[in-house]
């Protein structure tokens, strides 16, 4: 049951930060993706259902042995350069959370 929880955390915060970077980048509306987003939620949301890795990683970023394609890799690192600061605006918990269990990688 811990397990389905920290998937379903990992999703949620991952569609969070989606959304931050497409309102900021796309100027889609609150709630709302711009397709391109869409497909990246639901390529990070499927990667994330299949992780064979969930129980003992922390983050995708922190993975020894990364599932994502290079080029969504890359696209996942943007959408978290610019959203991951203004998660302290959305949720201020959730951020500082993700920042402690970085650090203590």
């Amino acid at each position: 049951m811990e397990l389905e929880r920290k998937r379903c955390s990992e999703q949620e915060m991952v569609r969070k930060m989606i959304e931050i970077y497409c309102r900021g980048q796309h100027k889609s509306r609150k709630g709302c993706l711009c397709p391109e987003c869409e497909a990246l939620a639901a390529y990070a949301h499927a990667r994330t259902e299949h992780c064979p890795r969930m129980a003992e990683k922390t983050f995708c970023s922190a993975c020894p042995r990364p599932c994502y394609k290079p080029e969504l890799r890359e696209q996942m690192k943007q959408v978290m350069r610019y959203a991951g600061p203004r998660m302290l605006l959305y949720d201020p918990v959730a951020a500082v959370r993700h920042l402690v269990l970085t650090r203590s990688l």
